[in-house]
């Protein structure tokens, strides 16, 4: 038998109003903060990502890639920033008022060891405010994800923040970092090795417990920074203070992309269910350029879909349901059968969400039908209520009956 692929899910009916439920909250706050809607196709040419962060385990590892039949080697998107980049700058926005703020929910595709809310195809809310270096914006990035899950009810989550440097500061950092690790070098994991001349800040956040004293007693990151980025972290630590959102500065908070400069921060939960990030972003100053546009700086922010539903599900927060049916059409006998259909229809065009029964079912059945349902009413047509141009109104509630014109029908279902 035929099932989903590995790492993917198919989104059943029971879980629909959980989408619905974040896709409304995901309009809410991207009008607050002026964000507007952008959509990327769903592959790209596999030398963006490249450009991005070659040396990352996303594109060393992770990345879905195919030729196509013209020999060009194009990627299922793995994440969203690059993208929105290139459009940034393929579509001239560098002369529109800076920054600007655009915001996407798109699948994304990583070859990944599926666990609970990681998926090989799964679903992301991403920002991106281009165009700006002031820390205020990160600040406000930050906020914006920040109210985003309160609005939703996750009410205990926790804020880390830290800052990786410039292009001036960082290489002298990574002098250092390198130094420390290679002072034991023969503990590290077999990526870590990899990662020490490839991906050095990549060693702050293995996870493998061979390596976790290593990071733990690693130079910081903050006490290496430049004036400017220094300057830029502190303003950061003011702007969140004045927005009364409580953080703690993490020294070993890289993040997994190669582009990232000087702010980084992610938002975890603080009860865990799977994965305990459920967001995070940061800077990203010389990515544009780097994609061949002018220097723009940038800042933004990412967050997984599925893993915020399964925290709203660990954490049991109701979120408002669908509308019911409002009701369900039975009949017995042909020429009811006849005036059921064009009533269905009719009601419809009302405004009134009706199903009307199909077969030759019995009409016990179809009442057990319209209960399953869970429609507020049944109308029942018989060859006697056809003669009549009535119907015989079922409140299912407490099994109240009444006869209705079909004419007044309308009126009656929808409570006028």
């Amino acid at each position: 038998m035929y099932q989903a692929a590995r790492g993917t899910q198919d989104i059943l009916p029971a879980d629909q109003p959980y989408w619905r439920f974040l896709e409304k909250a995901i309009a809410e706050i991207t009008r607050l903060y002026g964000y507007q809607r952008i959509d990327t196709p769903i592959f790209e040419d596999t030398s963006l990502f490249r450009r991005a962060g070659e040396y990352t385990d996303i594109v060393q590892k992770e990345m879905y890639t195919v030729d196509d039949r013209g020999g060009n080697s194009l990627t299922l998107k793995p994440e969203g920033t690059p993208a929105v980049c290139r459009a940034y700058v393929q579509h001239g926005m560098q002369n529109l008022p800076q920054p600007v703020k655009l915001y996407y929910t798109s699948p994304i595709f990583r070859y990944d060891r599926p666990q609970a809310g990681r998926y090989r195809q799964h679903h992301q809310f991403g920002c991106e405010a281009i165009g700006d270096d002031d820390p205020a914006l990160d600040a406000e990035v930050i906020e914006m994800a920040w109210r985003f899950y309160k609005n939703i009810g996750l009410a205990k989550i926790s804020l880390q923040i830290n800052s990786i440097g410039c292009k001036v500061c960082r290489p002298q950092y990574l002098d250092k970092l390198k130094e420390h690790y290679r002072q034991s070098q023969g503990v590290l994991c077999a990526d870590c090795k990899n990662r020490l001349d490839k991906n050095p800040l990549r060693l702050l956040d293995c996870k493998q417990d061979t390596c976790q004293d290593m990071a733990q007693n690693a130079p910081k990151s903050v006490d290496a920074l430049c004036p400017d980025c220094a300057d830029h972290f502190e303003q950061l630590k003011k702007y969140l203070g004045l927005l009364d959102i409580g953080f703690q500065v993490n020294h070993r908070l890289v993040r997994g992309l190669d582009y990232y400069t000087r702010t980084v921060f992610e938002i975890q939960p603080e009860v865990e269910a799977g994965q305990s990030t459920i967001g995070g972003g940061g800077r990203y100053d010389g990515l544009i350029e780097e994609l061949g546009g002018k220097p723009a700086p940038g800042m933004g922010f990412a967050t997984g879909l599925e893993r915020i539903i399964l925290n709203l599900k660990k954490e049991n927060i109701s979120i408002p349901t669908p509308s019911p049916l409002q009701a369900y059409i039975a009949y017995m006998g042909g020429q009811a059968r006849d005036e059921a259909f064009k009533l269905t229809s009719s009601l419809r065009r009302a405004g009134i969400s009706v199903i009307c029964s199909t077969g030759s079912k019995s009409l016990k059945a179809q009442m057990r039908q319209a209960n399953n349902l869970g429609v507020l009413y049944t109308v029942i047509i018989g060859e006697d209520e056809v003669k009549a141009g009535t119907a015989t109104l079922r409140y299912m509630s407490d099994a109240r009956q009444e006869t209705v014109p079909l004419a007044e029908l309308s009126q009656k279902l929808s409570g006028k």
